[in-house]
C-alpha cells in the first residue's frame, strides 16, 4: 500500500487466493488458471505510459501495483505465478518473438514475449500469451517467430526443448538480472 496505494489491494488478495487455489490442481489446469486471471485482470499498457521509460520489465507486485503492463510483465507475472502455483522452472521459458501483427497499411513484426510451458523437456510447448485468451501448442502460434528462450536458470537459441544453451547463461540478458534481483528483494525467489 505504502508503494502503490489502496487501490490495487482487492488485486493482491485475489491473485494471492488464485496462487494459493492453484498449488492443488493439476499443471494443465495450472496454466489455465494463471492465465485467465491475469489476462482478465491486468490493463494492457505500454512502458512509456506505466513507468516513463520505453523498456521496464516489472516485477509481479509491481505489476500488481500498477495494475497493467506490457507484454514482458505479463509473460513474467505468469512465470512466476506458476512456479509459486508449483509448475518446476524448468518447464517454464519467457520467449521473446517477432509477432506479425496486422496494421492499418498492412502486416508488420512486432518484439514480443509470451510464456512457454513444455510438459517434457521434448514435448511441444504451449504458449501462454497476451494478445490469446486461449492456451495454444506453438505449431498453431504460426504468427509468431521465436527467437531466444530463457527462465531463471539458462538461457537457450531457440525454444524447442533440445534447443541448444547459449554460451554464458542469463547473465547476457541485464533487464532479466535486474528484474531477479528486485523481485528478490521483494521476496519472490
Amino acid at each position: 500500500m505504502a508503494r502503490f496505494g489502496p487501490a490495487r489491494v482487492s488485486l493482491l488478495r485475489d491473485w494471492q487466493e488464485m496462487l494459493i487455489g492453484s498449488r492443488s490442481l493439476a499443471e494443465s489446469d495450472k496454466l489455465r488458471k494463471v492465465n485467465d486471471f491475469i489476462n482478465r485482470r491486468i490493463a494492457f499498457d505500454d512502458d512509456m505510459s506505466i513507468w516513463g521509460q520505453s523498456e521496464y520489465w516489472a516485477t509481479p507486485l509491481e505489476t500488481i501495483g500498477q495494475g497493467r503492463g506490457d507484454c514482458e510483465d505479463f509473460a513474467i507475472i505468469k512465470y512466476y505465478s506458476l512456479r509459486d502455483a508449483g509448475v518446476p522452472i524448468a518447464k517454464l521459458r519467457l520467449v521473446y518473438v517477432k509477432a506479425r501483427l496486422s496494421g492499418p497499411h498492412g502486416p508488420f513484426l512486432q518484439p514480443h514475449m509470451v510464456l512457454a510451458y513444455y510438459a517434457t523437456p521434448t514435448a511441444e510447448p504451449l504458449v501462454l500469451d497476451s494478445l490469446l485468451a486461449e492456451i495454444k501448442p506453438a505449431s498453431q502460434r504460426t504468427e509468431l517467430q521465436p527467437i531466444f528462450s530463457f527462465n531463471s536458470e539458462a538461457i537457450w537459441n531457440g525454444v524447442a526443448g533440445n534447443a541448444a544453451r547459449g554460451y554464458g547463461g542469463t547473465v547476457q540478458l541485464s533487464r532479466w538480472q535486474d528484474l531477479l534481483q528486485r523481485a528478490r528483494n521483494e521476496g519472490s525467489d
